[in-house]
């Protein structure tokens, strides 16, 4: 069974949900204090053992591309001035990572997007992480090391999960339970945002998938569906019929970054776990609740 050594992150769409600030800035290039979303998404692939990583983006968000790239310039300027540890972190985010990408300047949906990295992926299974879904597992294994793992059991596409409250069912795509062994859910379907009342569970997907190269197949054709648009989850459906599927419930925190109150519990949650900051900002959280 070959091993996950690839992932995509999807970055391609407009950030509509932070207009006007996206207007002249990619939405995952907004930072959480002074570190973008994408580059705390990366850090969790290479965390869990990613070596390369495609990110598909569009014509506008070269900015991407200049940040994850060695700046020779800046990084000499550092040298000069002795400033050694902004040197080592600027060298840092350089080189952390293969990165490649690739243009989506066609919003066909999120499954037409995936369906750009066929050449990258190849014949490997392989993991996407959508960048709007930011995890934390504060000291314990990363999101996407603990679905490799589950991977590694199964030989199984996997699509992470988590329970919801009921009453926000319809704002996820849920996955219907066949059988539930710990964290790992064998799966019969995945709705896209039903009805309260038609959920066929609380276990909702959560920006972070493993899927066998057999997706690519079924890309190719597959019908547009909700938004005329070519949906991920219509394809996974479909590859229900011819391989299993499974869920896996993940321990740690989704912060959905793209929604600005999402944004917010990020920046305070992260706040607080650096030194530098916690103490300020816990008296600040103490003097506004006075």
């Amino acid at each position: 069974m070959k091993k996950i050594r690839k992932a995509i992150i999807p970055a391609a769409g407009l950030g509509t949900r932070f207009l006007p600030v996206t207007k002249g800035l990619p939405k995952e290039m907004l930072p959480i204090i002074d570190i973008p979303t994408v580059q705390y998404i990366i850090e969790e692939a290479i965390d869990s053992g990613i070596e390369e990583i495609l990110i598909i983006d569009n014509v506008d968000k070269t900015i991407i591309h200049k940040y994850f790239s060695v700046d020779e310039k800046l990084e000499n300027k550092l040298l000069e001035t002795n400033k050694k540890d902004e040197y080592d972190l600027v060298h840092h985010i350089g080189t952390m990572c293969k990165i490649s990408y690739v243009q989506q300047n066609d919003p066909k949906g999120l499954g037409h997007a995936v369906s750009l990295a066929e050449e990258f992926v190849g014949d490997e299974p392989f993991a996407i992480l959508l960048g709007d879904d930011l995890m934390s597992n504060v000291g314990g294994t990363p999101v996407l090391k603990q679905m490799i793992d589950a991977y590694d059991k199964v030989g199984s596409s996997i699509l992470g999960v988590q329970e919801v409250a009921r009453e926000v069912v319809h704002k996820y795509g849920v996955v219907k339970p066949v059988s539930i062994d710990g964290r790992l859910i064998k799966i019969s379907d995945f709705v896209e945002k039903p009805k309260t009342e038609e959920a066929p569970s609380c276990y909702a997907g959560l920006g972070r998938y493993i899927l066998t190269p057999k997706i690519f197949e079924l890309l190719k054709t597959q019908t547009p569906g909700k938004g005329g648009e070519i949906q991920l989850t219509d394809s996974i459906k479909r590859l229900m019929d011819i391989e299993g599927v499974y869920a896996y419930d993940f321990e740690g925190t989704r912060y959905d970054v793209g929604d600005k109150f999402g944004f917010v519990k990020a920046i305070i949650d992260f706040s607080l776990r650096r030194d530098e900051l916690k103490d300020k900002v816990q008296e600040y959280i103490n003097s506004l609740v006075k």
